[in-house]
């Protein structure tokens, strides 16, 4: 299973519409039950039938595991759908210890939920134990916290984002090939050359609004915001405080980019934009074509032009460049990524838990973690992993991208987080059609957050 921008919230419509569906699933019996010698493993399966990266893995993982644990079965209880549908089928399965599954695939942009409605186990007692924990990333621990401060999941991976830049426009508009802008006004100007320069040309994809959902929140407006002030802080969470942020200067300067960039028909026609199909577009066509000069975005797009997936683009590789998104300001770190991923964790009515962690500890060896991110041209969590040249030269992009991790960021996935989502979201619809005024529409997703957080908010 490739990794992905992150998921879309299911909708209540969504999840009442499936309910029925997932109590089926759970009338089955596919819980981990009674028998202490049998690992019952629940993972999302592709339903694209011709991958089955995820399957060929984890069987190799299963070999081992039976190998290095006489006596010990491995069981898995594939969930065959869409993400959305996935989660709630899953949610269903882990609020009964007969249905419960011993270990369980992760959404980090949902798994809070799960935390919060008490179906996931701390790990933290297991981690405290194992050594390799010391090996990952700080910012990829942080994803699987709850906001009691202990950690619930052990990522398998992550994405990363930054700038794409097609050198054959750059060539055209005078423009250095190997292109690392500093600053936001870097970009913009970079972008108003191609403007002026190479018509018929898009010069800067920033997706925005509704349509894009997390898209748009995600690889569009957070990428800007984690990327003002001095970075010492999160600019839409106080963890400390436990209460969301208003608009700051920080979010109506993030607002007036996105403005810019449709303002001055920097980007692409608005209704393009607004397009909730209009990634499908930039990754098919538009980059393959040379019809874009920058795309912000993330570190999975190879995916789309690998051999047999209809867009295949060898040479993507010579073609495009990359840059990481700078600060506002060229600010320390010079640097901004947003991080997704997923993490295995472990339901609380597992009933052999143990046994689950130590399947975990089977996949997330050194060599198992590389195989996996390799397979699944997935972005290292481990440092050694990352500092391994046999995962750096994998494929054009990887060292690039795992470089960002350092300076990545990861959402505050709390439960309230979809719908101060889908606020930033209508903001920047807000500015992008001209609508409403940055000061305006600031004001409306202060006005939203307040509701939706129940009034736990700092003000700016």
């Amino acid at each position: 299973m490739p990794v992905r921008p992150t998921a879309a919230t299911p909708t209540a419509a969504t999840l009442t519409a499936l309910a029925l569906a997932a109590t089926a699933l759970t009338a089955c019996g596919s819980g981990s039950g009674s028998d202490p010698d049998t690992l019952k493993v629940s993972y999302k399966q592709s339903t694209d039938n011709s991958v089955k990266v995820m399957d060929t893995y984890l069987a190799g993982i299963k070999e081992q595991f039976e190998r290095e644990h006489p006596g010990k079965k491995v069981e898995f209880v594939p969930i065959k759908a869409p993400d959305s549908e996935y989660y709630t089928k899953l949610q269903q399965m882990l609020r009964s210890p007969r249905t419960a599954p011993d270990l369980v695939y992760e959404d980090t942009f949902l798994i809070n939920s799960d935390i919060t409605s008490g179906y996931l186990k701390s790990l933290d007692p297991y981690l405290a134990k194992w050594p390799d924990w010391d090996r990952f990333f700080d910012t990829a621990k942080a994803a699987a916290k709850g906001q009691d401060g202990k950690t619930y999941g052990v990522p398998d991976g992550t994405d990363t984002r930054g700038l794409w830049f097609d050198k054959r426009v750059f060539k055209k508009a005078g423009l250095p090939t190997d292109w690392q802008p500093k600053t936001w006004d870097d970009v913009l100007a970079a972008a108003r050359t191609i403007k002026r320069k190479v018509p018929g040309v898009i010069p800067l994809n920033v997706y925005t609004g509704k349509p894009a959902g997390e898209r748009a929140t995600m690889q569009g407006f957070e990428m800007l915001l984690y990327g003002t002030g001095d970075g010492s802080s999160d600019p839409l969470y106080d963890r400390s405080a436990k209460k969301w942020i208003s608009a700051g200067q920080g979010f109506r300067d993030s607002l007036t980019f996105v403005e810019t960039v449709y303002e001055e028909k920097l980007g692409p026609e608005v209704s393009d934009a607004l397009d909730p199909n209009f990634a499908t577009t930039v990754n098919g066509e538009l980059l393959p074509q040379g019809k874009l000069g920058i795309d912000l975005d993330g570190s999975w797009l190879p995916q789309a032009w690998l051999p047999g997936s209809g867009h295949a683009w060898p040479d993507w590789s010579r073609r495009l460049g990359l840059a990481p998104m700078p600060t506002q300001h060229g600010q320390a770190p010079g640097k901004v990524s947003m991080s997704g991923g997923w993490t295995w964790a472990v339901p609380a009515k597992a009933g052999n838990p143990d046994l689950a962690f130590d399947f975990v500890k089977v996949m997330q060896t050194k060599d198992n973690a590389r195989k996996w991110y390799i397979a699944n041209s997935g972005i290292a969590v481990r440092k050694d992993v990352a500092e391994d040249p046999a995962y750096a030269t994998a494929q054009p992009g990887i060292e690039f991208f795992t470089g960002l991790v350092a300076h990545t960021h990861y959402r505050p996935a709390y439960p309230a987080y979809p719908k101060v989502s889908t606020a930033v979201q209508e903001a920047m619809e807000g500015v992008t059609t001209g609508d409403r005024s940055v000061q305006e529409a600031a004001r409306g997703f202060d006005s939203a957050l307040d509701d939706v957080t129940g009034g736990r908010v700092i003000r700016k």
